[in-house]
C-alpha cells in the first residue's frame, strides 16, 4: 500500500504536486462525495457507494491539499463533505425545528473538518490507507460522545447492514467496519494513482485487497443457535391529528391495551402460539400509572389476561414531578410492576434543554419541552421472568456502550423500544432500524423492536430480518426466536478496540505533524 504522494513528483516535503487542483475544485469534489456517501445509507441501502466516496473524498484531500498548507485545506475540503453528507442523512430533524437540524449538520461537519485536516498530512506517508482509516474511527469515537453525549448517528459502519463487511461486527462492531470501509476506499485510491500511472500490478494489487476487505467479512461464520422462546410485539400505532395532549397519550395507552387484548383472545381461541413475553414500545403509556389509579388498572388489567410478563413503555415523573423519566419497566401478571431501566442517552432539544435558562430568552418554542427527563445510569438487563433482556430505548441503539453492557450483564435478548411517531416516513426509521439489525450481529443475539408505529420487527442474531410491520399501522408480531447466552469477541472486547484504532489514528497524525515541522527526524 504505497501513499498517492509516492505515486507523482514531489517537493522536498514529499506533498503531491501533479496533478493537484485548486481548492474549489477540491471542495466540489468533497461535496460531491459528501452527497453520494448518503446513498449507501437507509432508505437506499445502496452500502458499496461507501468506500466510493470515501475514495473520492480522499482523491480530493489529496489533490486539493499543496506543501505548507494540507491541514488548513484539508479541514475545508472535510467540511465541504460533512456538510452536504449530514444536511442530506438527516432531514427529519426538521421536526424539532430547523435550528436544530442546522446546529447537528454544523457540529458534526466540523468533525469532517477535523479528519480532513489529519487526513491531508497522513496521505503523504507509507502504509496510509491504514492510518487514515484508524483516523476516522478515532475522529468517530469523539463525535459519538461530544457534546451533549454526542451524535453517533451517521457513523460510517452503519451504511453495512446488508454488506458482506456487516459480519465484522461481531469482532470489532460498528467502528472496525466504520475501518474496513475506508481501509477499502484508500486502497481503490491507490489502485487508481497506480493505473494512471500504468503500474499494472500495483493496480491489480491494491485493487484485490480492496474488495477483499469488503468481501472477506463472507467468512465469519455468524451462529444462529440458543433456546427457543415465543415473543409478542406489539405495536398499537399512535393518533396522526385532531387531539389535545392528554387525549392523544390516552389514545395511544389505549391503543396498546387493546392490541394486547386482542392477543390474548386470538390465543385462546388456538389462532396464536400462546407468547412468553410481550414487549410494548416506548412511550405506550405517557401516563404514569403510579399517579393515576385508572391507567394502572387498565395495565396491570392487559398483562392479566395475556398472563405473561410485559415490558411496558412509560415516561414517569421523578423529583416531585419536577422532571420525567423513559422507561421500560417489567410487569407482572402475578406482583404488577418491577424493575426498570430508564434511558441513558436522551435527545438534546427533544427531551432536554442544554442551557434552558438562557436559550428560553431567545427561542420560544422550546415551552414544548417544559419538563426534561432524566438520563438512567444504570444497564438496561432486566429479568423478564422466562428471559433476561438487555433493554435500550430509542436512541439509545446508537451507542455502543447502552447495548453492550446490558449483553455483557447477561441479557439473552436485545429489545428496543422506541416511538418513531413523530419521524414517520423519513428516513430516521430504516436508518434505526439498521442500527438495529448491526447490534444484532454485534452481540450474537436477536433483536425485537417495538414501536408506536413501525418499524416493530424481529432480527436473528445473523442480522436477517424474520419480521417486521409496516408504518402506522396496529399490528401484533408472536415469533419464535433464539435466546442466547454465549458472548461475540465484540461484546467481550468491548471498546479497547476502538480507542486502540484511536490511538493509533491519533498517533499517526501526531508524528506526522512533529515531522513536519522538524521536531523529530525525517
Amino acid at each position: 500500500m504505497s501513499a498517492v504522494a509516492e505515486d507523482v513528483p514531489e517537493t522536498s516535503s514529499g506533498t503531491p504536486v501533479a496533478g493537484s487542483i485548486p481548492l474549489w475544485g477540491a471542495t466540489l469534489i468533497s461535496a460531491a462525495a459528501g452527497g453520494l456517501l448518503v446513498l449507501a445509507f437507509p432508505p437506499f441501502d445502496a452500502w458499496p457507494v461507501a468506500p466510493l466516496a470515501v475514495a473520492l473524498l480522499l482523491a480530493a484531500i489529496a489533490l486539493g491539499c499543496r506543501a505548507g498548507r494540507q491541514a488548513s485545506r484539508g479541514a475545508v475540503v472535510g467540511a465541504t463533505f460533512g456538510v452536504p453528507f449530514f444536511a442530506l442523512l438527516t432531514p427529519w430533524l426538521w421536526v424539532i425545528g430547523p435550528d436544530a437540524w442546522l446546529l447537528i449538520i454544523v457540529l458534526s461537519a466540523s468533525f469532517a473538518a477535523l479528519f480532513g485536516a489529519g487526513a491531508a498530512v497522513l496521505l503523504r506517508f507509507r502504509w496510509w490507507p491504514v492510518w487514515v482509516a484508524s483516523w476516522w474511527v478515532g475522529i468517530e469515537a469523539i463525535r459519538d460522545r461530544v457534546p451533549f453525549g454526542g451524535f453517533p448517528w451517521g457513523r460510517l459502519g452503519h451504511s453495512q447492514a446488508d454488506a458482506p463487511t456487516a459480519a465484522w461486527a461481531s469482532i470489532g462492531g460498528v467502528p472496525l467496519l466504520g475501518f474496513l470501509v475506508v481501509l477499502s476506499g484508500g486502497l481503490l485510491l491507490v489502485a487508481a494513482q497506480s493505473a494512471r500511472h500504468r503500474q499494472a500490478v500495483r493496480t491489480v494489487a491494491t485493487a484485490g485487497a480492496a474488495l477483499a476487505v469488503l468481501l472477506c467479512g463472507l467468512a465469519i461464520p455468524l451462529s444462529d443457535g440458543g433456546r427457543p422462546i415465543t415473543v409478542a410485539i406489539v405495536q398499537g400505532n399512535v393518533p396522526r391529528t385532531g387531539m389535545d395532549a392528554f387525549g392523544q397519550r390516552e389514545a395511544v395507552l389505549t391503543a396498546h391495551l387493546d392490541a394486547t387484548h386482542q392477543l390474548a383472545d386470538d390465543v385462546r381461541r388456538g389462532v396464536t402460539p400462546a407468547p412468553d413475553v410481550v414487549i410494548w414500545p416506548e412511550n405506550a403509556s405517557d401516563i404514569d400509572p403510579a399517579l393515576d389509579a385508572n391507567a394502572f388498572a387498565a395495565i396491570d388489567d392487559a398483562v392479566k389476561d395475556v398472563g405473561v410478563p410485559v415490558l411496558v413503555g412509560m415516561v414517569v415523573e421523578v423529583e416531585d414531578g419536577a422532571r420525567v423519566a423513559n422507561q421500560g419497566t417489567v410487569w407482572s401478571p402475578i406482583d404488577g410492576p418491577g424493575d426498570s431501566y430508564v434511558k441513558q442517552n436522551l435527545v438534546p432539544f427533544g427531551e432536554y434543554v442544554p442551557f434552558r435558562s438562557t436559550l428560553e430568552r431567545f427561542i420560544s418554542r422550546l415551552d414544548r419541552i417544559p419538563r426534561d427527563f432524566i438520563a438512567g445510569d444504570k444497564p438496561g438487563t432486566l429479568d423478564l421472568g422466562p428471559v433476561i433482556v438487555g433493554d435500550v430505548i430509542c436512541f439509545d441503539v446508537a451507542y455502543d456502550a447502552a447495548v453492550r453492557d446490558a449483553v455483557a450483564g447477561g441479557a439473552e435478548l436485545i429489545t428496543v423500544q422506541t416511538n418513531n411517531a413523530t419521524y414517520g416516513r423519513t428516513g430516521q426509521v430504516p436508518q434505526q432500524w439498521a442500527i438495529s439489525r448491526l447490534r444484532a450481529i454485534e452481540h450474537g443475539r436477536t433483536v425485537l423492536v417495538a414501536s408506536t408505529s413501525g418499524i416493530s420487527g424481529v432480527v436473528a442474531p445473523d442480522g436477517s430480518v424474520v419480521a417486521q410491520t409496516p408504518e402506522f399501522v396496529q399490528e401484533v408480531l408472536v415469533e419464535t426466536v433464539v435466546a442466547r447466552s454465549d458472548q461475540t469477541i465484540a461484546t467481550r472486547v468491548g471498546s479497547w478496540l476502538e480507542w486502540a484504532l484511536t490511538l493509533i489514528g491519533f498517533g499517526a497524525v501526531g508524528f506526522a505533524l512533529m515531522r513536519r515541522r522538524g521536531t523529530i527526524d525525517a
